[in-house]
């Protein structure tokens, strides 16, 4: 299981362009790796492609790839859990705060 730490970004904060502003350590994210079988039912075909709704692209790069930024994937038919995904490497990806406290709920 790997894990990276991330930033999270206040929206409300007033931000300089010229200088980098980091989060308090307790605002910041850790990303657990997750087996894909724990998160995407099997409800196609193996061979076939699956086709998930995402949310975008968020800041968030891959901890493996380390250039791809990750992708929002929501709950949804084949989806049990929402997750971070990295269209690279095929990688899904838990975020949860260091208290433990889970980052992609609603």
């Amino acid at each position: 299981m790997s894990e990276h730490v991330l930033e999270m970004v206040d929206a409300r904060q007033e931000t300089d362009p010229g200088r980098r502003h980091h989060a308090p350590p307790e605002d910041l994210l850790v990303l657990s790796e997750l087996p894909p079988a724990s998160v995407v039912d099997a409800c196609v075909a193996s061979d076939a492609p699956l086709d998930l709704d995402s949310c975008g692209p968020v800041r968030e790069t891959c901890p493996k790839c380390r250039t791809t930024h990750l992708r929002l994937i929501l709950r949804q038919t084949c989806v049990r859990t929402a997750h971070l995904f990295c269209t690279t490497c095929a990688s899904c990806f838990d975020a949860h705060y260091r208290d433990g406290t889970p980052a992609l709920t609603i």
